[in-house]
């Protein structure tokens, strides 16, 4: 089964928040960053990754997106802070671990 991300990205701390779905987070966080795409993320300058989790399948990615996206914002907040009370942007750690796997 395949595996898919909800990612959720910040203008910076206690920002504009974006959540979404993918299949290959680095290449999906890469054209966020980028501006490759005119988006939401584009305009209000949302790229910052602070929080993924990943799942089995399309299915179970798009039910985690769709609850997210109903949480109350503090809700959401909190979520991130629990697994990056920095609000580091969590890109550069995942393109370490890439270059380490390859």
């Amino acid at each position: 089964m395949k595996q898919y991300f909800v990612y959720i990205l910040a203008s910076k701390r206690n920002g504009t928040l974006y959540i979404g779905v993918t299949n290959d987070l680095l290449r999906r966080v890469h054209e966020h960053k980028t501006g490759l795409v005119e988006s939401f993320s584009k305009r209000y300058g949302v790229c910052m990754l602070v929080h993924f989790e990943q799942t089995q399948g399309v299915q179970g990615a798009l039910m985690r997106e769709k609850q997210l996206k109903k949480w109350e914002r503090k809700w959401k907040l909190r979520l991130i802070e629990e697994s990056n009370p920095a609000w580091k942007d969590l890109y550069g750690e995942l393109m370490k671990g890439r270059v380490c796997e390859g």
